[in-house]
């Protein structure tokens, strides 16, 4: 069988470092906000061109974090509407709900699957006040009719970026990112960050993910248990420096798909600039979604669907539930992901399009 993602492949040419780096913060005997967060926060930020990173928990805690810091800014408060992709994972959601601020659920577009500038415009109200932009599947959002439509409407953008690690951003707007261990930088647990250029936010974020303080005892904002622990911290300092390198890797494989699969029942994903995707997730459409994925499962190859219920028809949406988005519904009844990472091989990829295009 070709797994999906073989996480204990990925992580064997690092077992040797990662144990060292456990037996380095034994030995320190400091667990929280240590030398390893301290490092990786300065080699993240650096990585990413940006002036601060914030390592807290996880991606979610990241957003809550980012939109909870602009509520204490005074940039937004609670109630306000926040514009979103309807075809994202569930957690972009439950950032702004958790936050206290209302989601708005805006098309994507049917080819990039990220967020049409246009369906953004539709739904501007006199309560929007801002946009979550999540760069889906790893793929470069319309960076430069967002910003537009942001600007003409004074509208405050936060991306989610926890499928983009390494991806070519547009602009200096806050960043969240997830490093969860199937991540295209994934540590072997939960964890997150915050990258942003505002010296303020930064402040308050920091603030926030530790009980609302900087000083111990001395509580300042009611805030959050949300911090990086010292251990995930040093698996991301071994693991950052190959990431270009296998992000590489994941576009030379995207590349051969995008080139070879030739089958009129399957639908490639549109890449107008394979600079602008990291390829976190290969996903294909097909009407016959359970026919191909089973037959792949006959023939060896392991798929998974990302997602197969859209946001607002979760039973934890029941507020959203009578909603109806067509583009979004069409994409989660058909979408299927193929195995993509940096440690699957040429032969591989080759049984993967061979097979794709005998269906």
């Amino acid at each position: 069988m070709i797994k999906f993602l073989d996480l204990h492949k990925i992580n064997l040419p690092y077992q040797e470092a990662f144990h060292q780096k456990m037996q380095d913060v034994l030995d320190k005997g400091w667990f929280i906000l240590g030398d390893e967060v301290n490092e990786f926060e300065k080699n993240f930020a650096s990585f990413c061109q940006m002036d601060h990173c914030i390592g807290v928990a996880n991606g979610l805690d990241a957003m809550v974090l980012v939109f909870r810091a602009h509520i204490e800014l005074g940039n937004l408060k609670e109630g306000d509407e926040i514009i979103v992709p309807a075809n994202t994972y569930i957690a972009s959601i439950l950032a702004i709900l958790q936050s206290g601020l209302k989601p708005v659920f805006a098309e994507p577009n049917i080819d990039s699957y990220n967020l049409d500038p246009s369906k953004i415009e539709e739904n501007v109200s006199p309560k929007t006040k801002g946009i979550l932009v999540v760069h889906l599947y790893g793929q470069l959002a319309n960076m430069d009719q967002i910003i537009d439509v942001a600007h003409k409407h004074n509208l405050l953008i936060v991306e989610d970026c926890a499928q983009a690690h390494g991806l070519n951003f547009r602009g200096n707007h806050t960043r969240c990112f997830s490093f969860y261990p199937g991540k295209n930088l994934g540590c072997l647990g939960d964890a997150g960050a915050v990258l942003t250029n505002d010296e303020q936010l930064a402040t308050i974020v920091k603030t926030l993910r530790n009980y609302g303080s900087n000083e111990k005892y001395v509580n300042e904002l009611i805030g959050y248990n949300s911090r990086l622990d010292e251990v995930q911290a040093s698996f991301l300092n071994v693991k950052l420096p190959n990431l270009s390198a296998e992000n590489s890797r994941r576009k030379a494989i995207a590349t051969k798909y995008l080139n070879s699969v030739v089958n009129p029942k399957i639908v490639l994903p549109v890449v107008e600039n394979i600079d602008n995707h990291v390829f976190h997730l290969f996903v294909i459409r097909t009407k016959n979604r359970n026919d191909l994925q089973q037959y792949l499962k006959e023939n060896g190859i392991e798929t998974l669907i990302h997602y197969p219920i859209p946001p607002h028809k979760q039973e934890a949406m029941k507020a959203f539930q009578h909603l109806s988005f067509p583009i979004t519904e069409k994409i989660h009844n058909e979408v299927l992901s193929l195995p993509i990472s940096p440690v699957l091989t040429d032969s591989e990829v080759d049984e993967i399009i061979n097979t794709m295009n005998k269906y």
